[in-house]
C-alpha cells in the first residue's frame, strides 16, 4: 500500500519522490507534484501508467508503494521500467557491472561512424567521436556478458543516461546543434542509477496501450498520450516520439538498422511505420480530429475507478470537447490548470480559451470517476 501522511487539517498529503531520466520532450518532472497531489487522497493502489515514456511518473509512484502497470511503444521505456520497476537490489548490487563496463577499451565501430563528430569539422553529430568509442565497445560488451534481464535493463539505462549527459542536442535527435555542446567535451562514464528495492509487484508492458488493457482493472490510470500540435499551419511539427529518440532504440536493439536521412534515423521511425494514431493531426471525413476520437475511445476503455488525465494548451483539443470526452465517461472531480513559468496551480474555468493572453502554455491535469 502507498506511504502517506496527514496534516493538521486532515487532508492526505504525499511527498514527491526524487525520479530520475533523460531530456525528453514528454516528461512529466515539473509536474509531478501535482500529479501526486490530485490523487493523495484516493483510495486506490493498483496504478496503469498508460504512457510510461521516461518513467519518471511511475518512479515516483512505485517509491510512494502503489502498485505499479508501466505501458508504452518504445523500447526505451521498457528498458527503464524494468530498471526502475522491477529491480529488487540496492544500487550497490551493481557497482562491479557498471565499473566493469567502464574499464572496457573504446573501438570504432557502426555508432562511431553514423553518429561520431570530429571536434573540428566533418558532419554535425550527436556525440564526439571519443564517447561514441567508449559507447561502442560497452554496447557490444553489453551483449557479450549475456546478463539477466533486470541486470541488463539497468546497464543499458546507465548507458543512455550517460549518452544523455555528453550529447549535443536540444533533447532530441531529429537535429542537431551547430557547434558542439559544453558538455559534449566530458568522457562518458556510466554511474550506477538511482535504483531502489521494489516491494511490490510491478509491471512492465511493451505495448500499444489498447492491447495492454485487454480486460485488465485498475484502481487509477494515469494518461499522458502524445497530441499533434494545434497550429494548422504547421501540422508536422508534432512530436513523433519514435524519431525524435530513435538514437535510444539502436542503443536497446543494437542491431545496426539501415538508415536514412541527415541525421541517420531507423528506417523504422519513418511516420509512415511507427506513428500512433494519438500522433495523428489529420481530421476524419466528418471534420473531426482523428488524435481526439483516439483519446475518447481509450477513455471509455480503460477499466478504472478513477482516471487522470495529463493534455496541454497546445494540443488539437479545445476544452470544450476534453469537457464533453470526460463527462461521456465520468464525473470530473478535478480539473487542474498548471502554469509552468509560475510555478502555480489553480482550478480550471472552462470558458478560457487555451492559449492565455500572453500566448504561454500551460499543463492541465483532469481527475474523473468513471461511471
Amino acid at each position: 500500500m502507498m506511504i502517506a501522511q496527514v496534516d493538521l487539517f486532515g487532508s492526505i498529503r504525499l511527498e514527491t519522490p526524487s525520479t530520475e531520466g533523460i531530456k525528453y520532450a514528454g516528461s512529466k518532472l515539473k509536474i509531478l507534484p501535482y500529479i501526486i497531489d490530485a490523487i493523495a487522497d484516493l483510495r486506490v493502489n493498483n496504478v496503469l501508467d498508460g504512457f510510461s515514456g521516461s518513467t519518471r511518473v511511475s518512479q515516483a509512484l512505485a517509491k510512494l508503494k502503489f502498485k505499479i502497470t508501466a505501458c508504452d511503444i518504445s523500447d526505451w521505456s521498457e528498458v527503464f521500467g524494468k530498471c526502475y520497476l522491477l529491480n529488487k537490489h540496492s544500487a550497490k548490487h551493481y557497482l562491479d557491472l557498471i565499473n566493469h563496463l567502464n574499464s572496457i577499451p573504446p573501438i570504432d565501430g557502426w555508432f562511431t561512424e553514423f553518429y561520431g563528430g570530429d571536434i573540428e569539422g566533418g558532419e554535425k553529430r550527436p556525440f564526439q567521436k571519443k564517447n561514441t568509442r567508449k559507447l561502442d565497445a560497452i554496447r557490444d560488451e553489453i551483449d557479450r556478458l549475456n546478463l539477466p534481464e533486470i541486470e541488463k535493463s539497468v546497464a543499458l539505462a546507465s548507458l543512455i543516461l550517460a549518452l544523455d549527459s555528453v550529447d549535443s542536442t536540444m533533447g532530441h535527435y531529429v537535429s542537431y546543434l551547430a557547434d558542439w555542446s559544453p558538455r559534449s567535451y566530458n568522457d562518458l562514464i556510466l554511474k550506477v542509477p538511482s535504483v531502489f528495492p521494489n516491494t511490490e509487484n510491478n509491471r512492465v508492458v511493451k505495448s500499444d496501450i489498447f492491447d495492454a488493457l485487454n480486460g485488465e482493472y485498475f484502481d487509477l490510470a494515469y494518461l499522458d498520450p502524445p497530441y499533434g500540435s494545434n497550429n494548422e499551419k504547421m501540422p508536422p511539427s508534432r512530436v513523433r516520439y519514435a524519431s525524435y529518440y530513435h538514437i535510444w532504440s539502436s542503443v536497446i536493439k543494437n542491431d545496426r538498422p539501415a538508415l536514412f536521412g541527415k541525421v541517420n534515423r531507423r528506417e523504422d521511425t519513418r511516420d509512415t511505420v511507427s506513428s500512433s494514431i494519438f500522433e495523428e493531426y489529420r481530421k476524419d471525413s466528418d471534420g473531426h480530429f482523428i488524435a481526439m476520437k483516439a483519446i475518447r475511445n481509450l477513455i471509455h476503455r480503460v477499466n478504472a475507478d478513477y482516471i487522470l488525465l495529463s493534455y496541454s494548451s497546445g494540443g488539437r483539443a479545445t476544452k470544450e470537447e476534453l469537457y464533453d470526452i470526460l463527462n461521456s465517461a465520468g464525473t470530473i472531480q478535478k480539473a487542474l490548470e498548471i502554469d509552468y513559468k509560475k510555478n502555480v496551480m489553480g482550478n480550471m474555468r472552462w470558458t478560457n480559451e487555451w492559449v492565455n493572453s500572453d500566448g504561454s502554455y500551460q499543463e492541465y491535469l483532469f481527475l474523473i470517476r468513471k461511471k
